[in-house]
């Protein structure tokens, strides 16, 4: 039998048997497994060393971070200089302010195009549809209520036309003309307050036996009667036009100036757009809302932005007027921003 010379490979730890010739020294072959443990042994110390060594330098290194907590800071320093909305806060200053975020000079607030940039006000003081009102839009929404001369004179709620009070979200904006040559928008407030525009009330028909709608519009004022919030009886009865649409009268009383009246309404109807979150197409004339029972279904109405009782070229100048002041609004508070 041929001698064998037990070998040792120290960095895998594997043990070979080679050939040797009979004038070498040898190993017994039944020493070969004590002496296979023993070389093993110095390879395994190592091995377990280096092992514990591993896992105190990573215990080590995890009672310093949880020691030294979280790092702070880099998110508000990257966001005022990299965010996407633009500031003239300087990064520098943006991390030694600490301004709350709820605050109007809160750095970093997004907002989303087309609406009204965040307030700090809480926005479950807002009704359902309304738009977030900062101090730009503020600004913005004062100067075109000015332009629209907008006054308020409601019917008393539990009175007449507003005995009977339905909430309302509104969805659509009706535009109406009063067909009436002897009142301005004053006096058809105090009519309605005094109960004096009755209709017949039936099932299918007027609900409560009262008109009422919630603007007024003349060549000078505009006129507010009842919330927003709350339906009219100007349109279609127990239809759609009534539950979901704000309605807008504008008069032409004579000797006044129409042209004049009719901007008017489309500055009120771009501001009730704004602050309802009502698209232009949903902007519609009395014509759209169909009446049940009545003949002909489709009232020609408001008459003189009509063709032939239809909407035509002249009802859709109405709604490039709307349109204009509608997105001269929304720049004017994009760039407040």
């Amino acid at each position: 039998m041929d001698r064998l010379l037990l070998r040792v490979n120290w960095e895998s730890c594997r043990f070979d048997h080679a050939i040797l010739p009979r004038n070498l020294v040898a190993i017994p072959d039944f020493l070969l497994p004590a002496v296979a443990i023993r070389a093993r042994i110095p390879a395994m110390r190592r091995f377990f060393t280096g092992m514990l060594l591993g896992l105190g330098v990573t215990s080590a290194l995890f009672t310093g971070c949880v020691k030294m907590g979280p790092v702070t800071g880099f998110h508000d320093e990257i966001m005022p200089a990299f965010g996407p909305q633009k500031t003239s806060v300087s990064p520098a200053a943006a991390r030694s302010a600490s301004v709350p975020q709820s605050s109007p000079q809160a750095v970093g607030s997004r907002s989303r195009p087309g609406r009204a940039p965040s307030a700090s006000a809480p926005q479950s003081s807002r009704r359902p549809g309304e738009p977030v009102v900062s101090r730009a839009s503020s600004q913005s929404t004062a100067q075109l209520l000015r332009a629209i001369n907008l006054k308020i004179d409601m019917v008393p709620r539990g009175r007449h036309g507003r005995r009977v009070v339905r909430p309302m979200s509104p969805r659509f904006i009706t535009i109406h003309s009063t067909e009436n040559y002897s009142a301005d928008a004053w006096k058809h407030s105090l009519a309605l307050k005094n109960g004096a525009l009755r209709a017949h009330r039936r099932p299918g028909g007027n609900r409560i036996g009262y008109l009422i709608w919630h603007y007024t519009v003349d060549d000078k004022v505009a006129v507010q009667h009842m919330p927003t919030n709350e339906q009219g009886e100007h349109a279609d009865f127990d239809g759609p036009g009534n539950r979901y649409s704000i309605g807008i009268e504008m008069c032409e009383q004579r000797g006044s100036n129409r042209d004049a009246t009719v901007e008017r309404a489309a500055r009120l109807a771009a501001y009730l757009m704004y602050r309802h979150g009502i698209p232009l197409n949903q902007v519609v004339p009395h014509y759209h809302w169909e009446r049940r029972g009545v003949s002909p279904p489709h009232k020609n109405c408001p008459h003189f932005l009509l063709e032939n009782g239809r909407p035509g070229a002249k009802w859709r100048a109405f709604l490039g007027k709307v349109n204009y002041y509608y997105r001269s609004l929304i720049t004017e508070l994009l760039a407040a921003r």
